[in-house]
Formats: C-alpha cells, structure tokens, sequence
C-alpha cells in the first residue's frame, strides 16, 4: 500500500494540474489546466474522490472497475481514478463502516453503502453537492466535441490488454487471437 502513496496524493489533491495517467501536464486536460479562473484549481481536495465513491455506491452497489468508469463518463473522459486509488479507497471506506462488500464473483467484490456510510453522506450533503456540481461543470465543458463513449471504450480495450499481457503465459494461437480480434475491431470502425 504505501508504494501508492504519491499516486494517491495526485490523483486526491492535485488535480487537474499534476501528472495524470496519460503522461505529462494537460495532454488531455486541454484548456482545464490553468482552471476556469486563470489560475490551476483542483478538480478533487483531499477526501473528495473518497466522498464521490462513497455516493455513488450508496446509489447502485458497484465493482471498483464500474466506480472507475461512472467517474469518468460523468467527467466525459477527461479523468478517470486509476485502479490503484479506487480499490484502496474501498478498502479504507469498508474499514471505516462506511462500505460493505455485498457479494464476490472470484477476485471482484461488489461494494455497497451501509447505514453507517448513507448517514455520514447525510451528514456531508453540502459539501458533496458542491463536488458533483463541479464534476458536472467540468464534464460538460470538456464534454464538448468529445465522446465520453469512445474515451472509455478505448480505456476498457488497453486496460483489458494490460491485464491479459500481465498474466503472461500466451501461447501463439492466444496471440494470433488477441491481434485479428483488434484488427478486426479496427476494420469495423473504418467501415463506421
């Protein structure tokens, strides 16, 4: 856990101008770097994104990887939590009381609010309306001329890849598979 101490510190405290999981400053911020007053303002303070799972869990129970791609869609692609963030969060929430897993299916649990979270969100309505005010707000004006789909279409594909080339152990059919699937795919969208 600790090794994920600085990803953590920049994807809860520093954004939209710290190095984000593209690489480097503002490649896919656009004109959000410097803010919407000139001056660099953060999209998520400290304890927000904690906040934002803990609501949107409280809404419909869900996997680490649907609370990955909700955040994302809401901020039509222009950041998503990376997986090393979110699943400790959950974590630190059902360590709280504030989240409980409600089913497993193999490696993937499914995280829902319990009582104890749906009051703390109470308790923090003001505060959490402001942070999805500004989530919509930057959604919305990142949003445009984008497609929120397609960003988090080809974030699925890479992820998916990264995951199977991480396993290892493909054999060469494996790897013809994976590529005429991609070529495939890509075929399909030229036709598109």
């Amino acid at each position: 856990m600790f090794g994920h101490w600085k990803e953590m510190r920049e994807e809860f405290g520093q954004l939209p101008g710290c190095r984000h999981r593209h690489g480097g400053f503002g490649r896919h911020w656009g004109g959000f770097e410097r803010g919407f007053g000139g001056m660099r303002e953060r999209l998520f303070d400290a304890g927000h994104l904690r906040l934002v799972i803990l609501q949107l869990i409280a809404e419909k129970p869900s996997y680490g990887y649907e609370i990955i791609k909700s955040i994302e869609e809401k901020l039509a692609g222009a950041y998503a939590p990376s997986p090393g963030v979110v699943y400790p969060t959950l974590t630190l929430l059902e360590e709280e009381g504030l989240a409980a897993v409600t089913s497993t299916e193999g490696n993937r649990k499914l995280y829902a609010a319990t009582e104890q979270g749906k009051e703390y969100l109470k308790t923090n309505k003001v505060h959490l309306k402001a942070i999805f005010e500004r989530i919509e707000m930057t959604g919305k004006a990142f949003g445009r001329g984008r497609s929120p789909q397609v960003e988090r279409a080809i974030m699925n594909l890479r992820y998916a890849l990264k995951m199977r080339l991480s396993r290892g152990g493909l054999n060469q059919e494996q790897i013809s598979k994976i590529a005429e699937v991609i070529d495939a795919a890509a075929r399909t969208i030229d036709e598109v």
